[in-house]
């Protein structure tokens, strides 16, 4: 049996890592660290360089961001936001856009709602004061975030490192609604300096203060294009070495892998 943590950590007890025979394939050197505290062996443990992400978002297309830019409404020169929260989107969202608004700061955003059309429509109404680009459910997320320059959502484990593996530094919101599956990425984050961390998404004029100043953009870039996740490809060639495996005598199959 082989458990592939879609987490950056566990979050026990029995949620990912269990006291059975068996293998594990994780993200994170948190992960791995849970695994073998569990007692589980060296060779039993397999690290990858991050989760699992779909492999068009590692296929870039040759565009031109300007020209695309304007294509939708969009300045081919402001620094550009993508606001996502999952495949129903989230209310927040709404709220993002007005304090950005009340903020009136030189940026503009892409908006991508999922399936809640009641909340496409809400935010198409909005008279706001920036650039806009609003959209509904679909399958080019790669593209729009290939138009972006950082990323702002809920920091679940799928979200955040499609993000990462186009170059976006993110903004999170961690506080007590947080899932609690997913506040140790809000950690890993801030550990990593992959973005910013707020207790809440009214106070998005302090988390774009850095991906707004070309300095810190520059640096948070650099951390972002550190993690260099390849977890997709990664892991077929693991299960492959497991399957190979002889039981009398267990080789240890090893992953470069980022923290």
């Amino acid at each position: 049996m082989v458990t592939i943590l879609t987490d950056l950590a566990d979050y026990p007890p029995h949620f990912w890592i269990e006291r059975q025979p068996q293998y594990f394939i994780c993200g994170s050197a948190m992960a791995a660290s849970q695994a073998f505290a569990m007692g589980h062996s060296l060779e039993r443990v397999f690290r990858t360089s991050g989760m699992i992400v779909r492999p068009e978002f590692y296929r870039r297309k040759s565009i031109s961001r300007a020209q695309e830019r304007c294509r939708i409404g969009l300045r081919p020169d402001l620094p550009t936001g993508l606001v996502m929260f999952g495949g129903f989107g989230s209310s927040r969202m709404l709220n993002i856009a007005k304090a950005v608004a009340e903020a009136g700061l030189k940026s503009q955003f892409i908006f991508l709602c999922g399936n809640n059309q009641a909340l496409r429509e809400r935010l198409s109404r909005m008279e706001l004061p920036f650039p806009h680009y609003v959209e509904g459910f679909t399958q080019d997320v790669p593209y729009f975030m290939g138009l972006a320059d950082f990323f702002i959502g809920k920091p679940g484990p799928g979200s955040l490192s499609e993000a990462l593996v186009m170059g976006l530094p993110v903004i999170v919101e961690r506080n007590a609604s947080t899932m609690v599956q997913e506040r140790f990425n809000t950690e890993w984050i801030m550990q990593n300096r992959l973005g910013v961390v707020l207790r809440s998404f009214s106070d998005v004029r302090e988390g774009l203060a850095p991906m707004l100043d070309s300095e810190q953009m520059m640096r948070l870039r650099q951390q972002v294009n550190r993690l260099n996740n390849r977890a997709v490809f990664e892991i077929p060639e693991i299960l492959d070495a497991i399957l190979a495996l002889r039981t009398d005598q267990p080789e240890l199959y090893a992953v470069g892998a980022q923290s």
